[in-house]
C-alpha cells in the first residue's frame, strides 16, 4: 500500500452516510513584468488522502510546460508537486483540477469528549516516530504561529477547569467567529498573527490560525489545515465564506476521539462541504503555491477556484 493511502489512526473515521462527490478546479496564474528565464514552484494542490476523503482522480498542468513535473510525499504526508519551468516566460498559468470524494465526520458528543487538561498531559506520555509525526509536533510553535500571553488570554474564558476537549474548542471557535470580522482588506499573507489578533480582522488564513495559537497555548495539539469549500450550498442553505478561494481552517487533537475540524471563519466544524488539500503546523508548510523566480521585476497574481457538486446518476 503506497504511503499516502495509508489510514492514519489517530482521525476521526467517518460515517455511514454516502460520500459527497466534488469536481474542482484551481487555476493560479502569474504575469511577470519581463522575460523570467527559469522558475521553480512547489504546490500543494492536489487533495490529500485520510479516512474521510478519497482523491479519485487529480492532475496538474503547468503552462509553458514544465521541464521538470514529480509528485512526492511530503514530511505531513501531503501529495506535494515539483515544477521547474527552464524557458523564458512572461506568465505562468498552472491549472490543478481533481475528482474527491468525501464523507460526513461521525456524530461527536463534546460532551462526551475528555478534559481538555487530561489530553494537554497526555501529549508527554505519547513516544515513538508515528506519535511525534502524527500529534506531538503540532502542540509546539511553529513559523507564522508562536504561542503568546495574548493568545493565551484569548483563550482562556472557554477553557475552564475540567471542560471536555472538544466542547472547550468549539466555544473557542464560535467565539473567534463572532469578535474577528471577515475582511480581505485587513491582511496579506504576510500579516503578523500577532496584529490580526489585535485589530480581530482577516480572513481565513488568519482565524485559522488565530484558533490554532489559542489552542497551542493552552498546550493542545493543533494544526493548520488548507483545502476547498464547495461553491454552492444546498438548498435553503447559505453561502459559506471562502467558497470561490482557497480555504483554511483548524483541527484540534481531542484523544482517543481523534481530530476534530473546525472552522472559525463560518463557526461550524467541518464537514462533507471541506475538501482537504493538506495540512501542516501552519500556512508556511502547506502554502498551495510557492516559487522561486529569476527576474529583477514583479508580478501579478489572480486565482479562480471552482467547486462543482457532482450529482449521481
Amino acid at each position: 500500500m503506497p504511503l499516502h493511502d495509508r489510514p492514519k489512526p489517530h482521525d476521526i473515521a467517518c460515517d455511514a452516510r454516502p460520500a459527497a462527490l466534488y469536481r474542482c478546479r484551481h487555476v493560479t496564474r502569474y504575469a511577470y513584468g519581463e522575460d523570467v528565464p527559469v522558475s521553480h514552484h512547489r504546490l500543494h494542490l492536489t487533495p490529500r488522502p485520510h479516512p474521510r476523503q478519497t482523491c479519485r482522480r487529480a492532475s496538474v498542468t503547468v503552462h509553458p510546460a514544465a521541464a521538470v513535473q514529480a509528485d512526492h510525499i511530503d514530511h505531513f504526508g501531503n501529495v506535494t508537486t515539483y515544477v521547474a519551468v527552464q524557458e523564458p516566460h512572461r506568465t505562468l498559468t498552472i491549472t490543478a483540477e481533481c475528482e474527491v470524494a468525501v464523507m460526513a465526520p461521525p456524530p461527536l458528543d463534546p460532551l462526551a469528549t475528555p478534559g481538555w487538561e487530561d489530553v494537554r498531559d497526555r501529549i508527554a506520555t505519547l513516544s515513538g516516530p508515528e506519535a511525534a509525526a502524527e500529534v506531538v509536533q503540532f502542540a509546539f510553535d511553529s513559523t507564522l504561529v508562536r504561542a503568546s500571553p495574548e493568545l493565551a488570554d484569548y483563550a482562556a474564558p472557554s477553557f475552564a477547569a475540567g471542560r471536555p476537549v472538544a466542547d472547550a474548542a468549539l466555544d473557542l471557535m464560535r467565539r473567534i467567529h463572532a469578535d474577528f470580522v471577515f475582511d480581505p482588506a485587513a491582511t496579506t499573507v504576510a500579516t503578523p498573527l500577532a496584529v490580526a489578533l489585535a485589530n480581530r480582522r482577516g480572513v481565513c488564513q488568519d482565524f485559522a490560525h488565530v484558533l490554532v495559537g489559542c489552542l497551542r497555548a493552552r498546550g493542545l495539539p493543533a494544526r493548520y489545515v488548507s483545502g476547498y469549500l464547495r461553491t454552492l450550498p444546498p438548498p435553503g442553505q447559505p453561502r459559506l465564506i471562502g467558497a470561490d478561494v482557497s480555504h483554511a481552517w483548524a483541527s484540534v487533537w481531542c484523544g482517543d476521539d481523534g481530530w476534530l475540524d473546525l472552522c472559525p471563519t463560518n463557526g461550524r466544524p467541518a464537514d462533507q462541504d471541506f475538501i482537504t488539500l493538506a495540512w501542516g503546523r501552519d500556512y508556511d508548510d502547506v502554502s498551495p503555491v510557492r516559487g522561486v523566480i529569476l527576474s529583477g521585476t514583479g508580478h501579478h497574481l489572480s486565482v479562480e477556484v471552482d467547486v462543482e457538486p457532482v450529482v449521481p446518476s
